[in-house]
């Protein structure tokens, strides 16, 4: 759902209502629920509110990849040793995602920096 809501505020005219979340998230959703996953969002920096009259107009701040970086940062943060599990997340990547990862960090073929 948070991506869901998400994506609709990234498709936004501009700062919005919960409601207008609501309208066009449609379905069975209660204005509660978009309350909280809205909140939740602000939580994890991925949408900014502002207070208008008495209602907040929220803005999205990142994108769906944004959001799931932020959970791995998340799930990082909360492991004591942070070298061990970089390093077993590294060595279960793809050819492919080892490869874009090394050209993300800049780093040549043979892993020594440039």
């Amino acid at each position: 759902m948070e991506a869901q809501v998400l994506a609709v505020l990234r498709q936004a005219p501009g700062p919005v209502n919960a409601g207008w979340v609501l309208d066009q998230l449609g379905g069975d959703l209660a204005y509660t629920t978009v309350m909280t996953i809205l909140t939740r969002l602000q939580a994890k920096r991925a949408v900014t509110r502002e207070r208008v009259g008495r209602f907040f107009e929220w803005c999205a701040t990142s994108d769906e990849a944004g959001l799931a970086a932020l959970r791995m940062r998340r799930v990082l943060d909360a492991e004591s040793d942070r070298e061990a599990v970089l390093a077993r997340f590294v060595t279960t990547l793809s050819p492919d995602d080892e490869r874009l990862l090394r050209d993300l960090l800049h780093l040549p073929e043979d892993g020594t920096e440039g």
